[in-house]
């Protein structure tokens, strides 16, 4: 997989998903689920507000000191017996996992869930060498093995429900039981316990990397992560440049509005912890780690007014709050990092033309602000995409054409006020039954859901003037 998911074109995929029942219904249950319990541990937490500037103000810190702060996890890192690649590119990072992986003869390997990973298409790579991807995250793993792609930040089968679930994993695995989550979730511990036994490398993202001492941090609810990273005798993680604190003071602040913003939870079932190879006289873990950093253009972005879209901390609370998300999925966003967050990061990892159409994909209504722990300002990103997009001309023809006419009769009185009354008398006499003769561009698109008000055939002027 890479950051695109979909080669459908952007309506295409909007149509397809708003007539998708099964996900609505599922993101509309999971959305004021997540809400409401998040929302209880904001409460109980109190002064949510202080702890958001913290949050904001210690990731600032690492931006704009990031450059130190890599440093010194690479040598603390390299002091613990791991090994540390810059990648400076996608192709880079999967370049040298793929090497590591060819030297270690690996034949089979496990994974715990990691964006980064999905954004690099490490999985392709990989498989394309003959070795075998087991993807150990439940969710992930319910998608691999039916070529589906994730569809939230943080649950990735969020779109499905367990009926359907159910069928898939007969279909595919050949399960035999009932829809009962906690059946099915047996069934797949069953399956992956001899993955885990098996693998040659375990490959992780990272949620936090801590340069005081070299340590990786990773959240996750189901234990899969510690099997992935200690059984194998190799271990490899993958993290994006920006995911760094200064020391474990930091993480404890990260952490805490992490869980609470992602699902609603004063902590998550499974906090881990882990700081280079096996040392000698230890009974686990792997015999060799390599820390893998990847930029991927996020050097660009720090440079950049979109910089602030680098405080993210992946937790998915606006995607739990948007109405355009509850509309059309993560899959209408045709990236793995869908929702507000992915309308900011996707054309900037992306390019324009590519993700063009996500920062449309937004009613600008702030929900995401609100919620963000870490105070990224997404609407006023998404606002500064629309205004990169429309000055560079790739806003449509049409388009671009009926604005110039608007600015140019808005700024001639005269003018305007002649196309105004005629306006109104042809829209009298050419609106019937809520639709116009002629539907192009945007009117075409608008009326798609809804009907042009009925016109009596003269200006609001006029109207007001005869009601005198």
């Amino acid at each position: 997989m890479s950051l695109k998911t979909s080669n459908l074109a952007f309506k295409v995929r909007v149509d397809n998903q708003i007539h998708n029942d099964m996900m609505r219904k599922a993101i509309v249950k999971a959305q004021e689920t997540i809400g409401a319990n998040r929302q209880k541990m904001v409460d109980e937490l109190g002064n949510w507000e202080e702890w958001r500037d913290l949050s904001k103000q210690i990731r600032n810190h690492v931006l704009a000191n990031l450059d130190a702060y890599l440093y010194q996890l690479s040598e603390k890192v390299q002091q613990n017996g791991g090994h540390v690649f810059f990648a400076e590119t996608a192709e880079e990072a999967t370049a040298y996992i793929r090497q590591v992986a060819l030297e270690k003869n690996a034949k089979k390997i496990v994974k715990s869930k990691s964006m980064v990973t999905e954004e690099i298409g490490l999985n392709e790579v990989l498989e394309k060498e003959g070795m075998k991807v087991v993807e150990t995250d439940l969710g992930e793993y319910l998608l691999q093995i039916v070529g589906d792609k994730p569809s939230h930040i943080v649950v990735p089968a969020i779109h499905k429900d367990r009926y359907k679930i159910r069928q898939e994993l007969h279909d595919a695995v050949g399960y035999q039981g009932s829809e009962q989550p906690e059946e099915m979730n047996a069934f797949v511990r069953k399956v992956l316990r001899q993955d885990f036994l098996e693998a040659d490398i375990g490959i992780s993202g990272c949620n936090f990397a801590v340069a005081e001492t070299g340590s990786v941090c990773l959240v996750t609810n189901e234990g899969n992560l510690r099997l992935a990273t200690t059984l194998p005798k190799t271990h490899i993680a993958v993290m994006g440049m920006e995911r760094l604190a200064p020391t474990f003071q930091e993480v404890d602040v990260l952490i805490t509005m992490l869980a609470r913003s992602a699902v609603g939870a004063k902590l998550t079932a499974y906090n881990t912890w882990l700081t280079g190879p096996r040392l000698e006289g230890e009974t686990d873990g792997p015999e060799d780690f390599h820390l893998v950093i990847v930029d991927n253009g996020r050097s660009k972005i720090l440079e950049s007014e979109f910089k602030e879209v680098l405080r993210c901390i992946r937790c998915g609370a606006c995607l739990n709050t948007c109405p355009a998300y509850r509309q059309i999925g993560g899959h209408g966003y045709g990236s793995i990092y869908p929702g507000p967050i992915g309308s900011v990061i996707s054309p900037l990892l992306g390019g324009y033309e590519e993700f063009k159409e996500l920062p449309y994909a937004c009613s600008l209504c702030t929900a995401c602000n609100s919620v963000c722990p870490v105070k990224i300002p997404l609407a006023q990103l998404i606002l500064k995409h629309r205004e990169h997009i429309a000055q560079n001309g790739m806003t449509p023809a049409v388009e671009r054409l009926s604005i110039f006419g608007f600015n140019l009769a808005n700024s001639h009185p005269t003018l305007w006020k002649v196309g105004v009354n005629l306006g109104a008398k042809i829209a009298g006499k050419l609106i019937k039954n809520g639709k116009a003769p002629i539907e192009v561009g945007a009117l075409a698109e608008w009326t798609k859901a809804r009907d042009l008000p009925s016109a009596e055939g003269e200006s609001f002027r006029e109207w007001f003037n005869n009601r005198k």
